[in-house]
């Protein structure tokens, strides 16, 4: 036996339907954020069961939007198709496939196509003031939420498009490449902050009076703000660039809740190195943060609830490096003494695990490898590097186990050129 099997077996039920989730609901009962992770970006049973769960907490428990770790623009165009805006398309698959950074296939895929058109047709059937968002919390689209402030600006409000194209210029010289951006904020003392500053005061005094156009055009200028710092973070040095995309996620997620309204909840889909609590795993000793701690700190724990999910082995959908064409890969059988050994060896095929608040056994308070892949993975080298030391029952409140797994189904996308890696890489 192995040293954890009492313990995943007491902890561990089936998932065999949806309504196989009702401890996970009883567990989230009044809170007003749930996040639910993911181990990979490209796992099939990761985005099915994620929607699984979110489609009961909009059902049962009046969730009002989902937020996702994609860009604000892209996830703007399947907002408008979900909640049916007569200038989007009908079919949200179609604002899907036209996702334009790499990795294209992390939310342009069939998996979504299919929660989205639920989605759609959920919110055909009720009040216009009831229908479900669908949004981005990234901070990469710098030149696309430019272009779409200033598509705005023209149409509605003339009189702020000079500050806009003030910020606009002040990017134009880098030809739309952040790297030559990042550069230039490291070899001259040139950085567009000033004028992006300028942009955003006037559109945050108006954001409040004035509709979903008014807030969608101030969050693409909260967009450029972050990514003008991501950026300079990012060729300073890579943790930093975690700490300030991380921190404008969370920002994003507050203003949604805020532009919902009183008593608005939100279901938040990004990969476990976000939702994990960072403080449970060795990034708090990086000095770096999370989402998922940092709705902790600002919502309260109680208001909380972060779900991760992971596989013992299968396939993946990945790049072999950064910017590389998707394949589908390989994932090998986890490495020993990790968390996924120990449920392979003792949890049903695809299983939930909720944890207690107190009494917890040793599998939720010691510290155990827990394996995280991005969109870049070598699946021969499944490295020490791919996995992440954590104490579970402090990083999660719940946990989705699948055994054996499958990549997701990308849907057909244009070739498209690659943002700076990321750090860590692709997640």
């Amino acid at each position: 036996m192995g040293r954890y099997d009492d313990e995943v077996t007491a902890l561990a039920t089936p998932l065999t339907d949806p309504g196989s989730l009702d401890a996970l609901l009883d567990r989230v009962g009044d809170a007003r954020v749930v996040m639910l992770g993911e181990a990979t970006h490209g796992t099939h049973e990761f985005y099915t069961w994620r929607a699984a769960i979110t489609r009961r907490l909009v059902e049962e428990q009046g969730f009002s939007f989902v937020a996702v770790e994609g860009d604000w623009p892209d996830c703007d165009r399947v907002d408008r198709s979900v909640r049916c805006r007569p200038d989007a398309p009908a079919d949200p698959r179609a604002a899907l496939a036209t996702f334009e950074r790499w990795p294209t296939w992390m939310w342009a895929n069939e998996e979504v196509a299919d929660f989205t058109r639920w989605l759609r047709d959920r919110n055909a059937r009720v009040d216009e003031a009831d229908r479900v968002g669908f949004h981005g919390l990234d901070v990469y689209s710098l030149w696309e939420s430019l272009r779409e402030i200033l598509t705005w600006l023209r149409e509605h409000d003339p009189d702020q498009v000079p500050a806009a194209l003030a910020a606009y210029r002040c990017f134009e010289p880098y030809d739309e490449d952040p790297q030559q951006f990042a550069l230039a904020t490291r070899f001259v003392p040139h950085r567009c902050e000033d004028e992006v500053v300028a942009l955003l005061a006037g559109l945050r005094e108006r954001a409040a009076a004035d509709g979903p156009g008014r807030f969608g055009t101030w969050q693409n200028a909260e967009v450029v703000a972050g990514a003008e710092r991501y950026y300079r973070a990012m060729v300073r040095g890579g943790r930093e660039s975690w700490n300030v995309r991380d921190r404008h996620m969370d920002d994003t997620l507050d203003r949604l809740l805020d532009h919902y309204g009183p008593g608005a909840r939100a279901v938040v889909w990004a990969h476990n190195t976000h939702v994990g609590d960072a403080r449970a795993t060795d990034m708090t000793d990086a000095g770096e943060v999370n989402i998922g701690q940092l709705a902790r700190e600002r919502y309260g724990p109680e208001q909380v609830v972060l779900v991760g999910f992971g596989t013992h082995a299968g396939t993946v959908a990945a790049g072999p490096a950064w910017g590389a064409p998707m394949e589908t890969m390989t994932v090998p059988p986890a490495r020993r003494h990790s968390l996924e050994e120990a449920l392979h060896a003792a949890a049903p095929a695809r299983a939930l695990l909720v944890f207690p608040r107190d009494e917890r056994s040793d599998l939720l308070t010691h510290e155990i490898d827990h394996r995280a892949i991005g969109v870049v993975y070598r699946s021969r080298r499944d490295s020490p590097g791919n996995y992440v030391p954590t104490v579970l029952g402090d990083r999660y409140d719940a946990f989705c186990w699948f055994d054996t797994s499958e990549a997701v189904r990308p849907l057909p996308t244009r070739p498209v050129p690659a943002e700076p890696e990321a750090w860590p890489s692709g997640v």
